[in-house]
């Protein structure tokens, strides 16, 4: 009976270990199998066929993920040369305002001292370091007092005109009552001094910023545009300084004066540094203190 098993067996098994066979040595076949033309092995042709597509996918997605990573890269250090550079920008346009600050204090001081030349006067530069709180800041404080020769009443001036007077003081600094005020006052000329008889005072308006020209007769020529200047009289201003120039003007009669508007000639709304000149008017002459025709002899 193990005998018959056995090759029963052997019987049910034959055809499992030919194919087994067969299959083997179609394989030896394939792996010796070459290709007639370029005599490479037919499996390592068909093997390289079939993995080609995973290859390219496995490839593409390595290149995408290094230049994925490289982008990263490559824009945290843009980022920094952005930054860098809006610095090195920030700076150089700090530089550049500070530059020009100094550009401008220089001309403005250069004016100053300019004026020194042209009026003949001595004079203390002084920087505004307070303004009222009106619209057209009517009063103005400056860093120079007392202590540097700066007496009350004495006329504050940029290059451009006159600014106002000191009416107030301590040893280091002054208030200025700026000629725009109501309350300031001038005597002043349209045109040059000895050249025109359209002479009177010039008083300010608050705060329209301008100023009034008064008790010009209506027979003098005075057209917008004229400029204004000091005559001395006030007892204030040194003559021939800028008030400012003719911008509306209604014209008069033989028995009513113009009515004459003026802007100032000093931007007031932009005062940074002044000039006080150590202006001492002329004494007045003492009024005659006996009636006339008293003879003085008699007691």
């Amino acid at each position: 009976m193990a005998a018959t098993r056995t090759q029963r067996e052997i019987r049910q098994r034959a055809p499992i270990w030919l194919g087994i066979l067969l299959l083997t040595n179609l394989v030896i076949m394939a792996v010796d199998a070459r290709d007639s033309a370029t005599r490479q092995r037919l499996l390592r042709v068909w093997v390289q066929a079939l993995a080609s597509p995973a290859q390219s996918i496995s490839s593409g997605a390595t290149g995408a993920g290094t230049n994925f990573v490289r982008q990263i890269i490559n824009f945290r250090s843009t980022a920094n040369e952005n930054e860098q550079l809006k610095q090195q920008l920030s700076t150089a346009q700090l530089e550049l305002r500070n530059a020009q600050t100094a550009a401008a204090e220089n001309e403005r001081l250069k004016a100053l001292l300019n004026l020194k030349e042209q009026t003949g006067y001595e004079q203390v530069t002084a920087r505004v370091i307070a303004r009222d709180s009106s619209a057209w800041f009517n009063t103005i404080t400056i860093n120079r007092g007392s202590s540097s020769g700066i007496a009350l009443n004495m006329p504050v001036v940029t290059s451009s005109g006159i600014v106002g007077r000191v009416i107030s003081l301590s040893p280091w600094t002054a208030q200025v009552m700026m000629i725009t005020d109501e309350k300031a006052a001038a005597g002043a000329i349209v045109g040059q001094l000895g050249a025109s008889g359209a002479l009177g005072p010039v008083r300010g308006l608050g705060e329209s910023g301008l100023i009034e020209m008064r008790y010009v007769s209506g027979l003098e020529k005075v057209a917008v545009g004229d400029y204004i200047l000091t005559t001395g009289q006030d007892g204030i201003y040194p003559p021939g300084l800028t008030v400012g120039e003719v911008v509306q003007l209604k014209p008069g009669t033989a028995t009513q004066a113009h009515e004459i508007l003026i802007r100032p000639g000093a931007k007031l709304d932009q005062l940074e540094a002044v000039a006080v000149l150590l202006y001492q008017p002329p004494p007045r002459p003492a009024p005659e203190q006996t009636l006339p025709n008293v003879d003085k002899g008699k007691k």
